[in-house]
């Protein structure tokens, strides 16, 4: 009987103590951290290739266009009947492919960016979820979601995570974008 006043009387000690502490709250920049990964890095060059891709093709799909088209433009007073109306229909089969392409690309980048996304996203939802668990905080807010955060009362996890996901110290989502950039206009050169 001793043990179980005993045992009955520490449960509330520590369920007391542990409510004098209060919740334990955190939060961290989860854009920041997905952003900055390394496994992003190559997501944005896989993603800018078949982008460029995309563009090409539509690129070389107009220029075809429009070259039926000038010459439907210059020659139809010459044509035949069926002539001109053969180059019609190629001209408006041309027209449907660069439609049913601009769709189907819109498809495709969709999707690759979910695939290439998905398991960083969830990569860097894990590291957050272990860090929270391992420290006993109850909840874990996205600081870039925000408008205000009391710094006293919530713990910042974010270069706990950065550490946890391998992103160097040095890189900011400032020179991230200073890097994006200037390959863009490398790019555009």
């Amino acid at each position: 009987m001793k043990k179980i006043a005993l045992i009955a009387a520490a449960s509330l000690f520590i369920g007391v103590a542990a409510m004098a502490q209060g919740p334990k709250f955190a939060h961290v920049n989860f854009n920041e951290l997905v952003q900055l990964m390394p496994e992003m890095d190559s997501a944005r060059v896989q993603m800018d290739a078949s982008q460029k891709e995309i563009q090409d093709t539509y690129q070389s799909m107009i220029e075809e266009f429009n070259a039926k088209y000038t010459e439907y433009g210059e020659k139809q007073a010459t044509w035949t009947q069926s002539v001109r109306e053969s180059k019609e229909r190629e001209i408006q089969s041309i027209q449907t492919r660069i439609q049913e392409f601009e769709q189907s690309s819109q498809q495709d980048i969709s999707q690759l960016q979910n695939a290439l996304m998905g398991p960083i996203y969830q990569k860097a939802q894990e590291v957050v979820t272990n860090l929270a668990k391992a420290q006993g905080f109850i909840y874990v807010f996205d600081s870039s979601q925000l408008l205000y955060i009391d710094e006293s009362q919530s713990t910042n996890l974010t270069q706990s995570a950065r550490e946890a996901l391998n992103i160097p110290a040095d890189r900011t989502m400032e020179s991230l974008q200073a890097e994006l950039q200037a390959k863009a206009q490398a790019a555009q050169q």
